[in-house]
């Protein structure tokens, strides 16, 4: 399904019930020598400014944490980022909670959103490295994630409507842009 702006609308998936799903964590240490022996690729993904990016906020976080993203004003957040033109992401809380961030296009783009059915965490991820042998039980997220794929996990504040979320993404040249838009409860201008 594609929408008016040439979008394509993603499913939110809401059932993901997979056992051991980021499991391990992606400490500093660990990044550092991925990223430094890594490729093209790694680096598009992980880059400064990335959704991805374990550096987006300022200091060390692993994204497959959850991140309480609308508590921070964004101008806040990444000025420093914007201040040298790498930022990549932004997001608002006026009608919905609104994220738009720029996706590297590496391989194919598989990117799924996924919220819990409480509505208390969004994750966003994929799987950039197919063609790496997968690991025993066949899910990359089980494992050491990050040589197979990407995730951002974000804490939802209380007064979403994750029933009516809504993803969208939109294919450039050398990157996708991916927009989530989640209503408020009682909130009466539509988006």
């Amino acid at each position: 399904m594609t929408s008016s702006s040439g979008s394509l609308k993603l499913e939110i998936h809401t059932d993901d019930k997979t056992p051991g799903k980021w499991s391990v964590p992606l400490s500093e240490e660990v990044f550092r020598r991925f990223i430094s022996g890594g490729g093209s690729s790694e680096k598009a993904v992980f880059s400064e400014g990335s959704i991805f990016s374990p550096f987006l906020f300022g200091k060390y976080f692993d994204p497959s944490d959850a991140f309480p993203l609308w508590e921070f004003e964004a101008d806040v957040l990444l000025a420093t980022l914007r201040s040298v033109g790498q930022c990549r992401v932004d997001w608002s809380s006026d009608q919905a909670y609104v994220l738009k961030s720029d996706l590297p296009v590496v391989g194919k783009n598989n990117v799924q959103v996924y919220v819990d059915v409480k509505g208390k965490v969004m994750e966003i991820s994929g799987q950039w490295n197919i063609n790496k042998k997968t690991v025993a039980n066949g899910d990359w997220r089980c494992c050491q994630w990050w040589e197979y794929g990407y995730v951002r996990r974000l804490e939802l504040p209380g007064d979403v409507d994750p029933q009516n979320a809504e993803a969208f993404l939109s294919n450039k040249d050398d990157y996708s842009c991916l927009e989530i838009i989640i209503p408020k409860i009682n909130s009466k201008n539509k988006f």
